[in-house]
């Protein structure tokens, strides 16, 4: 199984770091956040109206206006930031039947599952923006797929398939 973000959030929390790394008073522009990134452009409108909208960043309007972090980056975590680009991951279905778990009882994999699942949106909400945007973890990596130049963001291992 694989954990993947769409690019929607790729490039969200990728925005996120940007912001975060900038440290200034001064917002960070759409132009310079894409840049700095490897992000396409044409995407960050949608995305940081997403982030403004979940109090993630403030936006200022006008020639020098921009992105700013909405409160501290330590405040901020991984969790915040996905479940504000692609709502809420927790799955619904069971992983058996494709159908809602535990209306006629729960499936042989459900606490299994269940727990992994709660597992993975712990650590998540435990992952705070100023650790992922610490200096010492590096720049990310453009990787090409034939469509805009990026896959989405791969975290590896299992996905979180939640109760089933």
């Amino acid at each position: 199984m694989r954990l993947e973000l769409t690019r929607r959030a790729d490039y969200g929390i990728r925005a996120m770091i940007a912001i975060a790394r900038a440290d200034s008073d001064e917002p960070m522009s759409t132009p310079r956040i894409a840049d700095e990134m490897a992000i396409p452009i044409r995407f960050l409108p949608q995305v940081m109206a997403d982030l403004a909208r979940a109090g993630l960043v403030d936006s200022t309007g006008g020639r020098r206006g921009g992105y700013r972090l909405g409160r501290p980056a330590a405040s901020i975590s991984l969790l915040e930031m996905i479940e504000a680009l692609e709502g809420d991951g927790r799955r619904r279905q069971c992983v058996l039947r494709s159908a809602p778990c535990g209306l006629d009882g729960h499936c042989d994999v459900h606490a299994v599952f269940a727990s992994a699942q709660e597992a993975l949106l712990e650590r998540f909400s435990r992952a705070p923006l100023s650790e992922l945007a610490s200096p010492s973890r590096g720049r990310p990596r453009a990787r090409t797929n034939g469509t805009d130049g990026l896959e989405p963001l791969s975290a590896g291992g299992t996905a979180p398939h939640g109760p089933g």
